[in-house]
């Protein structure tokens, strides 16, 4: 889990080979239009009027600003486009449809949000049929008919439903076992089951040979355990194909091969030993306290998951193994793999299989009948291999037609994309390359194209491009500055926009397909009270680092909210969070709650600077990895050199610098203030993490390794360690039911400063928050406190020079 997970609003979509000239036509501050009128109020922001500039008026969230819409996907023929929305006056999300041409926009009803394509499912090649699991139960979709029918109706769990026999039948998971039902008349057929091996019933010594005994003795005995071990035997050719696994592991995954010979099993074993770490919750319905379920804590032993296939003739299994991993015969490497994706004529399965520190992946052809796995591609990282966008087909595929497999990979430093045949294996082919990274990719409905999305126009920027399977020279599809997430119809004919600006939310649009008609905006977020404000487009600035590097940054100054300086010529940097994210961007921000807050700093005379500090997303692997075993070194003296750039460029009192940031952001505050207290008169921590030894593994192991085995990389990493260091004022706020960064670090970090005899510090606690805040009165208690924190301690003469 990593420290902050936005809802990133990047061109992640499917995209066509020329993208509407009228949207490339447009300026580069200016969203697609929807007419005149929407021409007009998209433009230039308006002018300052009704809009209060107050904490109490930005922090009323999604009631201000709305929600932004996700998932778009087109019913099968093209003619509506689908997506989710939630109402700014409503409490849940919602299903939306519009028309191809912009028309009819309706808030669907719960009846017929069923007959709506799921946002994540299992299409099949014609891109009219869509498989989707809900509640439990498995359901076929006919997106042109706009007819549902429910293939499960059971009180068990169904999932994993997957097309079989060339689509005509379909396949799920229930409780371990896999299911075939066919599409075209039969019933429900389990192919095979797992679970533990019944065992032999346990007898003494003195029983065993007691029994011995009496077979010897009696031939009536004796054909009685003949006549059994028949019927046992009959009993066990007749049964069901099993797979026989151990205790505490579960088939969390079952997949039929094409050939119906064999079973993929995905096998997770859960850790015997794991103590997980609970969070209490104060504020119930009852009156009692409860405990939220919690999560280890890295350096714990953790989860394996494994790969087995079962031959369902002979009924064996094969446990996946790879040599090359490493290891030894007895206590080989531990890895963690990944599903089998099949061939288009499903001769060939290739899986993804990372190791379980994560610094290295393969990509692997198993064959079912022996079990060996064949290494395609193999990346190694010495700090951490990244991720990709997802599992499975995101992160890699099959080419139409042919044994290519497509695959993302970091290899030169940068993610890239690249091809190799599965037959004949060798070196992989790149079809991209360059230092810049692609951070999403699609394929047209014959997978004959790829859309990249990729910051190779600007590392602030997502544009979408297009390439063959075969490489070859790129077709730049976007141009706007900002972000566009698209969904291009099944049939070719139009495209579903999701577009937004550095000072605009995004809002679906929908166009004709290479047509010169202006897009036609669908939705409308914010609230008119909003609009009335000139909000910023962020200037994003850059300056040097100390070791030579450039950092981006996003600049607000009193001058551009027409304001002046205030006489003392304070400044606040903002630090963002982590889990490979990016800030100093174009396009809307996860954060827009502080882009308001920083128009309010703004507009009382400080200057305001939001760096992509060492680590951020966009800026290739050495950048992605630079904090690798020091979490707080590289990172926060990219924070410290920007305060120097206020100090020298935007002459700023150097001695008059605050700063803030939730979770990593904290952390790094919290660093900040401990470890250069120099440099800093005042910082909110929130939500932070304060021993990294407390935090999550996935996440924290990747960077640190384990806390038992690198001592010295927690240490220097943990703001705990450098409590002492503390002479300015620190604020602390942290939700109580936060289950991911827990109250417990603020509280131990409280403990220990108390013990330091520590001054000019407190700690808010929000008893009804999660890490990400819901609440809008406790969003304003909370900035409520940092204001007051910058007021008192960057423009007080007294406080400013303690």
């Amino acid at each position: 889990m990593p420290l902050f997970q936005p809802r990133h609003l990047l061109a992640t979509g499917l995209l066509g080979t020329a993208l509407l000239s009228t949207l490339n036509a447009q300026t580069a501050t200016t969203p697609v239009a929807a007419g005149s009128a929407a021409s007009a109020e998209a433009s230039a922001p308006q002018a300052s009027g009704r809009f209060p500039l107050t904490v109490d008026s930005i922090m009323r969230g999604p009631a201000l600003v709305g929600y932004p819409p996700t998932g778009l996907r087109w019913s099968g023929d093209g003619t509506r486009l689908y997506f989710e929305w939630q109402a700014r006056d409503e409490d849940e999300s919602a299903t939306w449809v519009v028309a191809a041409d912009g028309s009819g926009l309706r808030r669907l009803s719960d009846e017929d949000r069923r007959l709506a394509p799921p946002v994540v499912g299992q299409w099949d090649r014609a891109r009219r049929r869509v498989l989707a699991a809900a509640r439990g139960d498995i359901a076929l979709l006919d997106t042109v008919a706009g007819t549902r029918t429910e293939l499960t109706r059971t009180t068990g769990g169904e999932s994993s439903p997957r097309w079989g026999r060339d689509e005509t039948s379909v396949t799920f998971v229930r409780d371990g076992g896999l299911f075939l039902l066919p599409l075209n008349g039969g019933g429900v057929q389990q192919i095979a089951e797992s679970g533990p091996k019944t065992p032999d019933p346990k007898k003494t010594d003195s029983q065993a040979a007691l029994t011995a005994e009496e077979t010897e003795l009696l031939a009536h005995a004796r054909e009685t355990k003949r006549k059994r071990e028949r019927d046992e035997a009959r009993r066990d050719k007749e049964s069901l194909p099993k797979l026989e696994l151990r205790g505490r592991q579960t088939a969390t995954d079952l997949q039929l091969d094409a050939s119906g010979k064999y079973v993929w099993a995905v096998v997770t074993e859960r850790p015997e030993s794991a103590r997980t770490a609970d969070v209490p919750d104060y504020v119930t319905e009852t009156g009692y306290v409860g405990d939220l379920p919690g999560r280890t804590k890295v350096g714990d032993v953790q989860n394996k998951v494994m790969l087995a296939v079962l031959d369902l003739q002979s009924r064996k299994a094969t446990w996946l193994a790879l040599p090359e991993a490493g290891g030894t015969e007895k206590e080989p490497r531990e890895l963690r793999w990944g599903m089998p994706v099949l061939s288009d004529d499903g001769a060939i399965a290739v899986a993804s299989v990372r190791s379980s520190d994560n610094k290295d992946r393969w990509l692997v052809r198993i064959d079912p009948a022996t079990g060996k796995a064949t290494v395609l591609d193999h990346l190694h990282d010495e700090a951490w291999v990244r991720e990709g966008f997802g599992p499975g087909p995101s992160s890699y595929g099959w080419l139409p037609e042919s044994h290519r497999v497509w695959f993302i990979s970091e290899r030169t430093g940068w993610m890239h994309l690249y091809v190799v045949d599965a037959n004949v294996g060798g070196e992989a082919r790149a079809l991209t390359s360059g230092e810049w990274e692609i951070t999403d990719v699609a394929t047209s409905r014959d997978r004959r194209t790829f859309y990249l999305t990729t910051t190779e126009a600007d590392p602030g920027e997502r544009h979408v491009y297009a390439v063959g399977v075969d490489g070859g020279a790129r077709a730049r599809l976007t141009t706007m500055t900002g972000s566009s997430e698209g969904e291009i119809s099944p049939d070719g004919k139009s495209i579903g926009l999701i577009y937004s600006a550095g000072n605009r939310p995004p809002e679906v649009y929908v166009a004709a397909y290479g047509g010169t008609a202006p897009a036609t905006r669908v939705t409308t977020s914010p609230t008119q009270e909003w609009t009335s404000y000139r909000w910023l487009d962020p200037q994003v600035v850059t300056f040097p680092s100390r070791d030579g590097k450039t950092l981006h940054a996003r600049l607000y100054t009193p001058e551009m909210v027409g304001a002046k300086r205030h006489a003392s010529r304070p400044a606040v940097l903002f630090v963002h969070g982590a889990g490979y994210l990016q800030n100093a961007h174009r396009y809307w921000s996860s954060y827009y709650r502080e882009y308001m807050f920083h128009h309010l700093l703004a507009a009382r005379g400080y200057v305001v600077l939001d760096v992509d500090y060492r680590a951020s997303a966009g800026y290739g692997r050495d950048w992605r990895t630079a904090i690798y075993r020091h979490m707080g070194g590289k990172d926060l003296e990219d924070i410290v050199d920007g305060a120097k750039y206020l100090a020298t460029a935007q002459r700023v009192d150097p001695k008059r610098i605050g700063l803030y940031g939730g979770s990593y952001g904290g952390f790094i505050t919290l660093m900040a203030m401990f470890t250069t207290p120099e440099m800093f008169a005042a910082g909110a921590a929130l939500r932070p993490v304060t021993d990294w030894a407390h935090y999550n593994h996935p996440y924290t192991a990747n960077i640190l390794n384990l806390p038992q085995s690198d001592k010295e990389a927690y240490r220097r990493s943990s703001p705990i360690y450098f409590a002492d260091g503390l002479k300015g004022a620190l604020l602390i706020c942290h939700g109580l039911v936060d289950v991911n960064v827990h109250a417990q670090d603020s509280i131990r970090l409280a403990q220990k400063l108390i013990e330091l005899r520590k001054e000019h510090w407190e700690l808010a606690l929000y008893p009804v928050e999660d890490h990400a805040f819901e609440e809008a009165t406790s969003w304003a208690d909370e900035y409520r406190r940092i204001l007051k924190l910058f007021e008192d301690n960057l423009k007080q003469t007294q406080n400013a020079e303690r």
